[in-house]
């Protein structure tokens, strides 16, 4: 019999489950020696170079619309109003007839006038006849010098007497013409203030409506003093010339459409309001269609100067840290560098650069929180959709001119 003891089951599985663990561990030490041998990867971001551009300088005001004529209309006599002859918010012509007043009292004076005058013109007849007389009976002596000057004196006074009733005539069928209230422009006639059987009169506080010309039509708007100031060599040459020579210029409206014509105008202030330290200017812009009507709000955006060659970011790229603009900026070695720069005006998504970065230097658009002060990173070029862009043209006229200057946007 064999002395040798045969290996049990349970023995082997101690023996396998020890040599696994152990093959573990060894697995464990050599892949913790190559993470710490292994070189780290750069972070990525994305970047887009700075690049020189032609920038408009746009200034912008809000204005308000007025009609280019708003006629206030009102009673010229007094009397009940029988008759509103005209449909509200309708177009009118000059000489349509808007309302009527109670004529009768206003045809008895031209009646009662006629007559007076009628009268005066027979007076008049007879002291011509008196005067006639006289002065034959003067040449035969028989009666005085005193007595023909009375006479001729007579008909002079009725020869005025008949001036007089033919201007109370005059006057009196003028009375009666202004029973008829009728319109004094072509335009659009607005809401009746007053209605059948309010009596008007000439002194009432408040007109019938108002009739405005909306073709073409004026949008008013305030310069401030420093903006008079900063273009008054340009504002003088406008009054000389009636516009300012400017690019293009917009009529942005209340809903943010753009209005799809261009106007010209000049200034329109002679002082600067010493309450608010503005001077008034309007513009005026074609309304064929009629959108625009008095009292709208709208901003009037001008294309005041070109800066050419001006260097511009993204301006998603620009980053504002205690008041300070910064850019992140790529070197040429892949490091990162943080500029304080100055910045200009807005144009669209891009920002206007005046000093801390050069042409052609990339500028991080995205991965900020990866970009630490002399790390290294890959720089990939940003989407055209994180480039930034100008503004699209909203207007398609060909250009004009409009009314004032004003300030660039402010930087960042």
């Amino acid at each position: 019999m064999s002395t040798a003891t045969a290996e049990t089951p349970r023995n082997v599985f101690s023996s396998a489950l020890a040599r696994a663990v152990l093959l573990a561990g060894l697995a464990v030490i050599t892949a913790c020696d190559s993470a710490e041998t292994a070189t780290p990867q750069p972070p990525a971001v994305l970047v887009v170079e700075a690049a020189q551009r032609d920038v408009p300088i746009v200034a912008e005001w809000l204005g308000t619309t007025e009609g280019f004529v708003d006629a206030e209309i009102r009673a010229q006599v007094a009397g009940y109003l029988i008759s509103r002859d005209y449909q509200e918010g309708a177009r009118v012509s000059k000489g349509d007839l808007l309302f009527r007043i109670d004529p009768r009292t206003y045809r008895e004076a031209v009646a009662r006038a006629e007559a007076e005058l009628q009268s005066a013109r027979a007076q008049q007849a007879l002291a011509k006849d008196d005067a006639r007389r006289a002065e034959e009976l003067f040449r035969e002596n028989v009666i005085s010098r005193q007595r023909l000057d009375s006479e001729t004196t007579g008909l002079q006074t009725a020869v005025a007497g008949v001036e007089a009733a033919q201007a109370a005539v005059e006057k009196a069928r003028l009375d009666l013409g202004f029973t008829e209230i009728r319109s004094p422009i072509d335009g659009i006639v607005g809401v009746a203030i007053r209605q059948l059987g309010d009596f008007a009169s000439p002194t009432d506080p408040m007109p019938l409506t108002t009739v405005s010309q909306l073709d073409p039509i004026r949008v008013s708007f305030a310069l401030s003093e420093q903006e008079y100031l900063r273009y008054s060599t340009r504002i003088q040459a406008a009054v000389r010339t009636g516009s300012f020579p400017v690019g293009a210029e917009e009529l942005i409206l209340a809903d943010g459409s753009v209005y799809p014509y261009r106007g010209t105008g000049h200034p329109a202030g002679r002082e600067v309001d010493p309450r608010s330290g503005t001077i008034v200017a309007k513009g005026v812009f074609p309304n064929p269609d009629l959108l625009l009507r008095p009292g709208q709000y709208a901003r009037v955006r001008v294309e005041m100067e070109l800066l050419k060659d001006a260097l511009v970011v993204p301006q998603r790229a620009v980053r504002d840290l205690q008041g300070l603009a910064q850019l992140v900026v790529v070197a040429d070695d892949g490091t990162i560098e943080v500029r304080t720069i100055k910045t200009g005006p807005v144009w669209g998504t891009l920002q206007v650069v005046t000093e801390g970065v050069s042409v052609g230097e990339r500028v991080v658009v995205e991965g900020f929180q990866k970009a630490q002060p002399g790390t290294k990173v890959v720089a990939n070029r940003a989407p055209p959709e994180l480039a930034g862009a100008p503004p699209l043209p909203s207007v398609a006229s060909p250009p004009s001119s409009i009314v004032a200057a004003g300030e660039p946007a402010a930087g960042n």
